[in-house]
């Protein structure tokens, strides 16, 4: 029996790394050796050839060569099929391996659902099937991927124009062009805590591919995506926060699974449903049926958090009754400690006309409302009682109830065949506004219509109405609350903040930040006219600071995306392993000595190799770096770095 032989056969022997069909499941294999398992790593002591290549004896104590294990496993050599079923894909489970169809007992199984995944994306005019690189992180690896970032090219726009920055004013409007996930875990060191209200309009992870965002992720890979973000978002929020998810009906139910394990049930608050389209306009007739509808989820922090009400204006309109006694009271009753009287029908005049200011609104004590409203209470436990004792109609004249300034309240017992009965109060004298919930419907059909046209950008499919961002910041902040949104897309968000006094915080990682998305906000600031503008009497001014992640090796991995042969690869490789990029346990040495075999590979095999060689933490300048005259980051930007994160002070 040769190696490979030993090593599936060993492997094989462990039931929780086969499937039902006889096939190893590689992640399962890799996750239990990232977790040092202790049966496996006995199982390959137990074998002499294996015991011979995967451990090494110092000092008397046998060691496992983890990593070696691992290189093993990965290579196309051993299992060149590459099995994945639980890799990419949310699975049904009944035993923890076999799948439903072989039991009624039924487990979610998301694979790599503790994973961090950097999750960079693509340039706007490019594609790849795939952006994630899922490989599970060990904890100083996550820890250094999430450290602080450094910042370069820091600049500050204003009506008057630019400004190239060396300080950070915490106070400031902030643009930061980078991957997401780093931004936020940068963010955290001064606005843990700060924010106020979070929009995102993430990729939808739809199967098509319409604008910039790759949107074809692994369902798996699109949640953990979604995770590693909220995670972070969720310590960003104040604690009276809130956060708005928006997506489609592709990827909903799973959305609102994840986020509930996230902020709690508890609070989740509602779910707004927003008609984007109209119900008989379908863009294209090839579709099953005709998609119109989008999602908003809406979490707060805080279970104890209460949504806001809509304020509505009050008028007389409903005001429309008149109550008048003709002569003294048929009874009286003292009820709660009330004096009350009792009217018959014959001694009642009432009239009904237009709404008018002195006139009473016919209430009807039903439902809710005899449960939830004082009157409502007052007249169940009451007045409900004399309905078969005094006519149909009879009228009570109750003393101190409500706020509208009447020395009494009027109820009246139901008539004809009715089983309700009623109460007539006055205009409050409390407010001049009454408070609604919001509808968990919406329509904005009229202003998806003309979105394009609003903020003089054009971005196509991806670009949210000014007025829908408009209802949500209304609803969940006041002018001088810090907003959020870290997908921002052509600028929406922050141009609607921007135009209702809101300080914001953008981010976005595609190249046309810089084409599309400051170009927008720079209009604003010199007072364009779209979108809310005219509504909020919008004339100008304000200013924000647009800032960058400083890079150091991301864009080797553009150049390895765009790699079409043996020499492009190699050439990355090369260049990495000169600027010291390559994972702390690959040596350099090692690898001249399998080029031979490595050159025999596939492009898109060698492409993978050099990806998980790459060590992906740093892609990115930490902070703790910034010092490093090898990085070459100007005075400037170590400057601005340092006065961001407080350094120095």
């Amino acid at each position: 029996m040769n190696f490979l032989q030993e090593l599936e056969a060993v492997l094989k022997s462990d039931e929780r790394f086969v499937s039902q069909d006889g096939q190893l499941l590689k992640p399962r294999v890799r996750d239990a050796v990232s977790q040092l398992d202790a049966t496996l790593i006995r199982s390959l002591a137990a074998a002499p050839i294996l015991k011979e290549h995967f451990f090494k004896i110092v000092d008397g104590i046998t060691i496992f060569d983890q990593e070696k294990f691992m290189w093993v496993v990965n290579s196309k050599e051993f299992l060149p099929d590459s099995y994945t079923a639980y890799r990419n894909k949310i699975g049904l489970s009944a035993n923890d391996h076999d799948l439903i169809s072989a039991s009624s007992e039924v487990t979610l199984v998301w694979p790599y659902k503790d994973c961090v995944l950097e999750g960079g994306q693509d340039k706007e005019d490019e594609r790849r099937d795939e952006v994630f690189y899922n490989e599970t992180l060990a904890p100083d690896e996550v820890a250094r991927l999430l450290a602080p970032k450094a910042f370069c090219n820091a600049t500050r726009y204003t009506a008057e124009g630019e400004e190239r920055l060396t300080e950070f004013d915490e106070n400031e409007n902030l643009l930061i062009k980078g991957n997401n996930l780093l931004a936020l875990s940068s963010l955290l060191e001064r606005y843990e805590g700060q924010v106020k209200c979070i929009y995102i309009d993430p990729p939808y992870n739809t199967g098509s591919d319409s604008f910039g965002y790759n949107d074809r992720f692994s369902r798996s890979s699109w949640l953990v995506f979604m995770k590693n973000r909220l995670e972070l978002a969720r310590k960003l929020l104040s604690q009276d926060g809130v956060i708005l998810i928006q997506c489609s009906f592709h990827q909903y139910p799973y959305l609102r699974v994840v986020a509930d394990e996230i902020f709690s049930e508890q609070c989740h608050q509602f779910d707004m449903n927003t008609l984007v389209r109209h119900p008989d306009r379908s863009l294209t007739g090839d579709k099953r049926f005709n998609d119109v509808v989008e999602y908003t989820l809406i979490y707060s922090k805080s279970p104890s958090f209460e949504v806001p009400k809509r304020e509505i204006k009050k008028t007389t309109d409903d005001y429309q009754y008149d109550f008048e006694f003709l002569g003294e009271p048929n009874d009286q009753l003292t009820l709660a400690g009330k004096s009350v009287k009792v009217y018959f029908p014959d001694r009642v005049q009432k009239t009904r006309s237009v709404g008018h200011a002195g006139g009473l609104k016919s209430m009807s004590i039903r439902g809710s409302i005899r449960e939830k409203n004082s009157s409502g209470r007052f007249y169940v436990a009451h007045l409900e009682p004399f309905i078969d004792k005094y006519p149909k109609g009879t009228v009570f004249a109750v003393p101190n109830m409500g706020d509208d300034g009447r020395d009494f309240r009027i109820f009246e017992l139901p008539q004809g065949n009715n089983k309700n009965g009623f109460y007539y109060p006055g205009q409050p004298l409390s407010s001049d506004v009454t408070l609604k919930p919001y509808p968990n419907f919406v329509d904005f059909v009229k202003e998806y219509n003309i979105v394009n046209s609003e903020g003089g950008v054009s971005f196509r499919n991806g670009k949210k109405p000014e007025a829908y961002i408009q209802f949500y910041l209304e609803m969940f902040s006041q002018p001088g609350h810090l907003v959020m949104d870290f997908h921002l897309g052509s600028g929406t968000t922050a141009a609607v903040a921007h135009k209702l006094g809101r300080r914001y915080i953008g981010v976005e990682q595609m190249e046309y930040i810089q084409t599309i998305t400051v170009p927008r906000l720079r209009a604003v600031i010199d007072g364009e006219q779209s979108g809310v503008s005219k509504a909020h009497n919008w004339k100008g001014g304000g200013s924000f600071v647009y800032v960058e992640l400083a890079e150091q090796g991301e864009e080797l991995m553009r150049r390895l995306e765009d790699a079409h042969g043996t020499a492009d690869v190699a050439a990355v490789l090369d260049r990495a392993t000169e600027r010291g990029l390559l994972r702390p346990s690959v040596l350099p040495s090692e690898l001249k000595g399998t080029a031979t075999d490595f050159e025999s590979l596939t492009v898109e095999r060698q492409r993978q190799i050099v990806a998980e060689l790459i060590d992906k933490n740093r892609l990115y300048i930490n902070a703790s770096d910034v010092d490093d005259e090898e990085l070459g980051l100007s005075e400037g930007d170590i400057a601005f770095t340092k006065s961001f994160y407080k350094k120095g002070e």
